[in-house]
């Protein structure tokens, strides 16, 4: 088998419309795609060329009818619609039971042990905003030293703390501490370090955040890669969702257009003989949760521009798939994930480019990496598309 890069990039979020069972989520009507592009600002000439509008289904934009990638969506088949869950899937691991939530706060049972574990008091334990819960809980943090504690939808536990209180290496501290602490039946998906700065009332969080995420349950497809000796490098939050598992190198990344300029370098310089796995968090974690259109909008015609760049340099035997790990409709009322369908493009000078339909799992993703190195991947779930898009 022949030397081959892969990149494969997530833009965080970027999902494509509601999945049939979106109205057990309630998640009905969500599409963060459309919302973005009905938003009148959308300019990303290099993913419609791609075929991102060609898409079976996909309800906006104008398709390109000739499309360079190989394009389809894939339905979650996951009981979720959080970036672990959504990551994991994307490597091969379905997980049939949802990871826990906590819509009312944590019990006083884990709170009791977070301020023994820390000698800090909490603030907070509520479902909240990350941008409003420092605007609410700042001052009084600021005064006492405590801790601000909140979760969401999602199955999270955040940590919020200025740094001029906890500085940010003392935070992930505490952070790691917690994740010891938050196991069984309070096993939640991430623990998440959210460092902030500013004076009341004008706080802003930093890029100094770290998430925590549980093990993976199971190999995945970066433990067979890893494993068959084949490069695995983690661009963004990617280490931090596979809790460093199956990884050759991983590079932290503070922004999209940081993500994107070390995945550039990286093709522009680098003769590593496996997978180039890329977050770019920013489109969830700045625009979706915050429900700014415009500024998600904004977000994509960015990566759109760095995009072209990359494509640009492309070696004749690398890979490209862009996809996503879950929706997060910015136009809703809601600032919580959504269960949508998630595009997927590959594109190549050795891939032809065609219709692969709706597939029914993001699993087909690690089956199709796995396959284009050859690597027999059986104990993942999924079914690979290589054989029908591949130059044989």
């Amino acid at each position: 088998m022949e030397k081959r890069r892969v990149f494969a990039i997530v833009l965080d979020s970027c999902g494509c419309g509601a999945l049939p069972d979106a109205d057990q989520f309630g998640d009905c009507g969500s599409h963060t795609l459309k919302a973005v592009f009905d938003s009148g600002k959308l300019d990303i000439p290099n993913l419609r060329k791609l075929g991102l509008f060609d898409i079976d289904g996909i309800g906006c934009g104008i398709p390109c009818g000739e499309p360079l990638a190989a394009y389809c969506k894939c339905a979650e088949e996951s009981a979720g619609k959080d970036t672990t869950t959504g990551h994991w899937e994307l490597a091969g691991l379905i997980s049939t039971r949802p990871m826990p939530t906590f819509p009312n706060g944590f019990p006083d049972e884990v709170i009791e042990k977070i301020e023994a574990c820390t000698g800090r008091r909490v603030l907070c334990n509520l479902p909240y905003s990350g941008t409003a819960v420092i605007r609410d809980y700042g001052k009084e943090h600021l005064e006492t030293g405590a801790l601000i504690v909140y979760t969401s939808a999602d199955s999270v536990l955040q940590i919020a703390a200025h740094e001029e209180v906890i500085p940010p290496e003392q935070l992930w501290k505490i952070c790691e501490d917690t994740r010891k602490i938050m196991c069984g039946e309070y096993n939640v998906g991430r623990i998440i370090a959210r460092p902030f700065v500013g004076e009341y009332p004008d706080f802003t969080r930093t890029a100094n955040r770290h998430d925590y995420s549980v093990a993976p349950f199971a190999p995945t497809m970066l433990d067979v890669l890893k494993d068959t000796g084949h490069d695995v490098i983690a661009v963004g939050k990617i280490s931090d969702i596979f809790a460093g598992r199956g990884l050759t190198e991983a590079l932290r990344t503070v922004s999209n257009e940081d993500g994107m300029a070390k995945t550039l370098e990286i093709a522009k310089t680098r003769d590593f003989n496996g997978l180039c796995f890329v977050n770019l968090v920013e489109f969830d974690s700045a625009f979706g949760h915050r429900n700014d259109v415009i500024g998600y909008a904004n977000a994509l015609n960015a990566f759109d521009r760095q995009l072209g760049e990359l494509l640009a340099n492309l070696r004749e035997t690398d890979v490209l798939i862009l996809t996503a790990d879950h929706g997060c409709d910015p136009s809703t009322e809601s600032t919580d994930h959504s269960r949508e369908y998630i595009p997927m493009l590959i594109t190549g000078k050795q891939v032809m480019p065609q219709n692969l339909g709706v597939r029914s799992s993001f699993a087909d993703f690690a089956q199709t990496v796995c396959d284009i190195f050859g690597v027999d991947a059986a104990q993942l779930a999924g079914t690979s598309f290589w054989n029908e898009i591949g130059v044989k």
